[in-house]
């Protein structure tokens, strides 16, 4: 079943990107909020380079600090703003190309935060991609030690 935004008791997605993915973090961004979640943009706007590492801590640190429930993330090949978003304390960030993947690090992972490849996935895919990470929950169980033995390592 899937659980739509307003089901959730936080249902604000924070989204940020760099210079090479403005223009597919606003075609997800109109689309997560017709599907009823909050989408929270904090850029950057302008198509001047920019470092991917800011934009992925600060969209991140929106996930830790509980502002926002979920983090989506973009950059060309989504692994750089990835990688700087993993190293917050907290957040398990997974960079998808297909919706098998952004679907299972919700359900075995408990991912808060997904990224995304401009350069890598189209738009359809994209969308896709972000459906399937935003619908699915994290299903506990056995799965539950192993995201608590990933958290041990941050201490």
């Amino acid at each position: 079943m899937s659980i739509t935004a307003t089901q959730q008791t936080n249902n604000r997605v924070v989204l940020s990107s760099d210079h090479a993915a403005i223009a597919l973090r606003l075609v997800i961004a109109a689309h997560i909020e017709a599907r009823g979640w909050v989408a929270v943009d904090i850029g950057p706007t302008s198509p001047e380079s920019t470092p991917y590492p800011q934009h992925g801590e600060a969209a991140a640190r929106r996930v830790a600090s509980g502002d926002c429930r979920f983090g989506i993330v973009l950059c060309g090949t989504g692994q750089g703003i990835m990688m700087a978003a993993n190293k917050i304390k907290g957040i398990r960030c997974g960079v998808c190309a297909d919706t098998f993947s952004a679907r299972m690090i919700r359900l075995h992972n408990n991912a808060n935060m997904l990224s995304l490849g401009a350069r890598v996935v189209g738009e359809g895919l994209a969308l896709d991609i972000v459906d399937a990470f935003l619908s699915a929950e994290f299903e506990g169980g056995r799965h539950a030690a192993r995201v608590e033995m990933i958290a041990a390592l941050e201490a």
